[in-house]
């Protein structure tokens, strides 16, 4: 039966379009969450909806699982295959389709890097505005897929502000043209109901994007910070000052250090907390908004605030603070990226208890976010060659993701629940809710073959234990 399977796989989208060699099948064993991997049966590589739409009709026909991945830089296992699955890989599908000026749409394919859309309409005034700080190599299917954020989300929003259509291969093999160039279309949101879903109803091909004006004028600073108490105040203080910067961000003395020992940045490395700020806008009253955030973080204690000169020195701070997570790996062989979400006015409470909870369990823990609209990565560090070691960092996520929920947050902001997650959703909904989703989910894959074991726990997957399905006959 599975050579049966990857023959006819072959034939289909051709010899070179089919991975099955282990050394070729290890690269996709794991997405950037590398606590869990399992290896594929195979890989393919289609380049259009309607070859995609064929390899998942051959994988109803076999009873295959099958999951969608782009760059494979998610970070909650979303895009790892499950008990000998397949993985259908969407970099060939990479194309900018067409751009409608007029109207503000772009319709790109779902292998599409994020940066690119942005590139593309630069010239005219435009971009893509969520930009995940993987934005130089996530795809556009996987942002829609995992309802990506970003820096900039406070005051743009998230991936799902951003799309108005969706062409989407279902389960059983049919295509689905999902909304349009519209701004709002008629009956249920269906394109709001995939942006977030996971690839568990189906497989994006396309997405049709809003475009946004580039900002007339740019204001970045960088406050230095004594202590995270003071810094994370001052979050609280600009929102509640009534001014919405473009984006707020964080980095404590960890992340600092990694940052610095990468890029050489001139970071002051005594200090405990750094504040990216951004606003952005008409230039008229631009420098007031600007100043009047600095007055802020002087009254929070700022020992030192930097302006960017020019558009080189800003992107030398979003490079330091994009960066930030890759940097990490100077302090040690492995980083998890944890993605709690917490109320802002929580900051100050949280961080304190994160810094009990690495003490606890003897880990090291950076912390770089997306303060302004509370968005946590704690950067948990470690050497995942050793098995005490590892115990302790998952005992470490799971503190962290308790303590969210227990503030009034949640366990997720823009990474996804995938496999990491699935089993802290008990925590969170109730089983009333749990169940209706798992309703929704079981009209759009009836068979559970699309993307199985990922963002809802059911009789297959339970709260005490990761679930691993039973492998199709392959």
């Amino acid at each position: 039966m599975r050579d049966q399977f990857i023959a006819t796989l072959r034939k289909m989208v051709g010899e070179e379009s089919v991975l099955t060699e282990p050394a070729e099948l290890r690269t996709y064993d794991c997405d950037a969450y590398t606590l869990d991997k399992a290896r594929p049966a195979a890989v393919v590589l289609p380049d259009s909806t309607e070859e995609v739409a064929q390899i998942v009709r051959l994988c109803n026909q076999y009873k295959v699982y099958f999951v969608a991945r782009g760059a494979g830089t998610g970070l909650s296992g979303g895009a790892m295959a499950m008990a000998d699955g397949i993985i259908i890989e969407t970099a060939r599908m990479n194309r900018i389709l067409e751009v409608d000026w007029v109207n503000r749409r772009v319709v790109a394919q779902a292998g599409c890097v994020n940066l690119a859309v942005s590139r593309a309409v630069a010239e005219d005034g435009l971009h893509f505005a969520p930009d995940p700080s993987s934005q130089g190599v996530s795809t556009i299917g996987g942002n829609v897929s995992e309802n990506s954020g970003g820096p900039h989300t406070l005051k743009y929003g998230v991936t799902t502000n951003h799309v108005t259509g969706i062409k989407l291969v279902l389960p059983s093999g049919e295509v689905a043209d999902l909304g349009g160039k519209c701004e709002v279309c008629n009956g249920y949101d269906l394109v709001g109901l995939i942006t977030g879903s996971e690839g568990t109803l189906g497989v994006i091909t396309e997405v049709t994007l809003k475009l946004t004006p580039l900002p007339v004028s740019v204001r970045t600073m960088l406050a230095i910070f004594d202590s995270v108490d003071s810094a994370t105040q001052t979050v609280s203080d600009i929102i509640a000052a009534g001014i919405i910067p473009a984006a707020i961000e964080m980095m404590d003395a960890t992340i600092t250090l990694a940052v610095e020992q990468a890029f050489h940045m001139g970071f002051p490395l005594d200090a405990g907390a750094l504040l990216l700020i951004e606003v952005d806008g008409a230039e008229a009253g631009l420098d007031e908004d600007a100043d009047a955030v600095a007055a802020i973080c002087q009254r929070n204690g700022a020992r030192e605030i930097r302006r960017a000169a020019d558009s080189k020195e800003r992107d030398l701070l979003w490079k330091a603070r994009k960066k930030g997570v890759g940097a990490a790996g100077r302090l040690a062989p492995s980083v998890v990226t944890q993605d709690g979400v917490i109320p802002r006015s929580k900051l100050p409470e949280v961080f304190r208890e994160i810094t009990a909870i690495a003490s606890r369990n003897q880990v090291r823990i950076g912390n770089v976010f997306h303060a302004g609209d509370g968005n946590l990565h704690p950067c948990v560090m470690f050497d995942e060659r050793d098995a005490e070691e590892v115990k302790r960092v998952l005992q470490a996520n799971k503190e962290i993701l308790e303590l969210c929920i227990k503030v009034g947050g949640s366990i997720t902001g823009e990474h996804g629940v995938g496999i990491e997650k699935v089993n802290f959703m008990p925590l969170l909904f109730s089983p009333v809710d749990l169940a209706l989703m798992e309703r929704i989910r079981s009209v759009f894959n009836p068979d559970d073959l699309c993307n199985p074991g990922k963002l809802l726990p059911t009789s297959k997957s339970c709260i005490e234990t990761k679930w691993r399905p039973k492998a199709a006959a392959i």
